[in-house]
């Protein structure tokens, strides 16, 4: 499985040093060309994450496909603008010099992706990487065989495989055979915690920059100021995306208890108008990735009192959305990412008591926050760090590529989305440009009696 790889990741990196990547033109045509290639596979795009996941055409737009368009639409407007050199201030010291920063390329940079939303956080990372001007490497996930198969022929039909190559097979073997074999000048991880350390710890034996794009547990929480309908909507919503197999999806709700049982009301009889009386056949509800993780969500469901849902069949892979509480804080439940359908609901009087929850499993990727309080709102933001999240909505901060999007602490670091994503796979490099008809021979030995101009020059 392994043993072509390196040859080919050479192959790659002389086409890098060509240069050829370097040009507006070449960069602004790899991305027109990967715009047209997904529009052209849309249909295939929708069959194939059915087939892996059972999402609908319209949650795969709106996940995954329009994410994917809006990025792509956006870099190819701003890309001229991105790779202009940005003229700064030039200290006292130096005039009547010109400075700028220039973005230069990292090189050959290695993506590699999750299951859970396998087509668009293969590409959206590989947008800016196009747009940077790097050749890429892309290590789709082995568990969405669909997805991957038909990513290796979109990149394939739109590109040189001296250029953009996507790497199939078993990540555990692929990845750290690659890593240790080849130095790669930039590497983007998006998965597990515990996975997403053993890739930092590779790439540390190289000297290799990375993007980490990690997990935890997201809290949503609901002050006693919320209102219950709206409130209840973004959540489900929000946690039910993708049957909750959603990295920034609300893992727990902490909510005021003055509003805990009108919640948990609210919040089935909105799974309910959602996901139908029969959630197993509905329509917007997809399935558990594998056995494997199936059985793991199951055995959460005897960790708290069910109060809403908690139906599962195993052959289909399917859960229903299930509410529980009266769950312990030292339970797996809630010191392990869920990462599924499974929601416990907790009761707090102080808004310190839920900061102290929060605090058990710190650094969340995203955060929730659900009041009108301006005060709320300021406290909450100012003592919690967490990747980035929303006031009074859900996930959606995601699709803004205006807002960076990335992690904190243990769930991740580096940033990304529109040119946040440029960002990350370009260099700043800073040139001051002087002219050679000013040449002031203070700046010369011998400096003997020149102190007192110099810390002027240069206080």
């Amino acid at each position: 499985m392994t043993e072509n790889l390196i040859p080919q990741l050479l192959k790659v990196s002389q086409f890098f040093a060509s240069g050829a990547t370097l040009d507006y033109a070449f960069r602004r045509e790899a991305l027109e060309n990967l715009k047209a290639a997904v529009q052209r596979h849309e249909k295939d795009i929708y069959a194939a994450l059915y087939s892996d996941l059972k999402k609908s055409p319209e949650e795969s737009w709106a996940s995954e496909l329009g994410l994917i368009i809006a990025d792509l639409k956006y870099a190819i407007k701003n890309l001229r603008e991105w790779m202009r050199p940005q003229r700064v201030p030039t200290d006292l010291v130096n005039l009547p010099s010109v400075s700028k920063v220039y973005t230069d390329p990292l090189g050959v940079v290695l993506i590699v992706g999750p299951w859970n939303y396998p087509i668009q956080l293969m590409l959206m990372p590989l947008i800016g990487a196009i747009a940077g001007g790097n050749a890429v490497i892309l290590k789709p996930s082995e568990f969405t065989p669909a997805s991957s198969s038909l990513l290796s022929r979109i990149i394939s039909e739109v590109y040189p495989e001296d250029y953009i190559k996507v790497i199939e097979g078993d990540g555990a073997q692929v990845v750290p055979h690659m890593m240790k074999n080849f130095r790669f000048d930039h590497v983007f991880y998006t998965g597990s915690v515990a996975v997403g350390r053993a890739v930092y710890q590779l790439a540390a034996e190289k000297l290799v920059p990375v993007t980490l794009e990690l997990g935890g547990k997201s809290p949503a929480i609901v002050e006693q100021d919320a209102p219950l309908a709206q409130t209840s909507r973004r959540i489900v919503l929000g946690k039910f995306l993708n049957v909750g197999q959603t990295c920034i999806s609300p893992d727990y709700v902490l909510v005021h208890n003055s509003l805990r049982e009108a919640l948990i009301k609210k919040m089935n009889e909105t799974i309910r108008k959602f996901y139908t009386e029969d959630p197993a056949s509905s329509y917007d509800l997809g399935k558990i990735i594998n056995v494997k993780r199936f059985d793991k969500l199951v055995g959460y469901l005897s960790e708290g009192r069910i109060a809403g849902g908690g139906k599962y069949d195993r052959e289909k892979l399917f859960i229903e959305p299930t509410l529980i509480t009266d769950v312990s804080m030292e339970s797996p439940l809630m010191k392990e990412e869920i990462f599924g359908p499974i929601f416990p609901i907790i009761g707090f009087d102080t808004r310190e008591e839920a900061m102290k929850i929060v605090n058990q499993n710190a650094n969340p990727l995203a955060f929730y926050l659900f009041t009108n309080s301006k005060q709320a709102q300021d406290e909450w933001l100012r003592r919690i760090p967490f990747g980035g999240g929303c006031i009074n909505n859900a996930d959606w901060q995601f699709s803004n590529h205006n807002l960076p999007f990335g992690g904190v602490g243990n769930s991740g670091m580096g940033t990304y989305h529109g040119k946040f994503t440029f960002d990350t796979f370009t260099r700043r490099k800073g040139i001051l440009k002087t002219p050679m008809w000013f040449d002031p021979l203070i700046k010369y030995p011998g400096l003997k009696g020149k102190l007192g101009l110099l810390k002027k020059l240069m206080g």
